[in-house]
């Protein structure tokens, strides 16, 4: 399977999704996920990352996703950790080969109304999984409609199950 093309199997699509991330003062980051990906490519998240891009789950993006992670990623926090130019590459990596989820439902479910728009993601783009580092917000919700919501780990477990 080729990313971002349908088949017959279930799908496993997932999106990255919104945990806090601290640097001297706590900022929500809805690329969260994919940061810690790029600051520690041994984690959880980086070998999601490798398994993406080795086409073993189709991953799904929105507009507003990948603006939030350009701007992170030019903060100067994030750039004391992260090159440029490899967030740049993901970027447009993310941009050419995830799948885009254009038609957001209103959805009002999370605690914190900035997650509402990945839970919309998840459930217009039919997702399996929607992975997080969120413990206490969107983790906590569990499954939203058909999406299993876990973390990076959990994901990880699941995929090779």
């Amino acid at each position: 399977m080729s990313h971002g093309q349908a088949n017959a199997e279930p799908r496993s699509a997932i999106t990255f999704n919104t945990i806090q991330f601290t640097f001297g003062s706590a900022q929500i980051t809805p690329t969260n996920v994919v940061l810690s990906a790029l600051i520690r490519h041994d984690s959880a998240p980086g070998r999601i990352l490798e398994l993406w891009l080795d086409d073993r789950f189709v991953l799904l993006t929105h507009p507003l996703l990948l603006d939030e992670l350009r701007t992170v990623t030019r903060r100067p926090q994030i750039r004391a950790l992260i090159r440029p130019a490899e967030a740049g590459r993901l970027v447009n990596q993310i941009r050419a080969l995830a799948e885009p989820v254009t038609r957001l439902p209103a959805t009002r479910r999370s605690n914190d109304p900035a997650d509402d728009f990945l839970l919309a993601m998840a459930e217009s783009g039919q997702a399996d999984y929607l992975v997080t580092g969120d413990k206490a917000g969107l983790f906590g919700l569990g499954r939203h409609h058909l999406t299993t919501i876990l973390t990076a780990r959990a994901f990880l477990d699941a995929l090779h199950a």
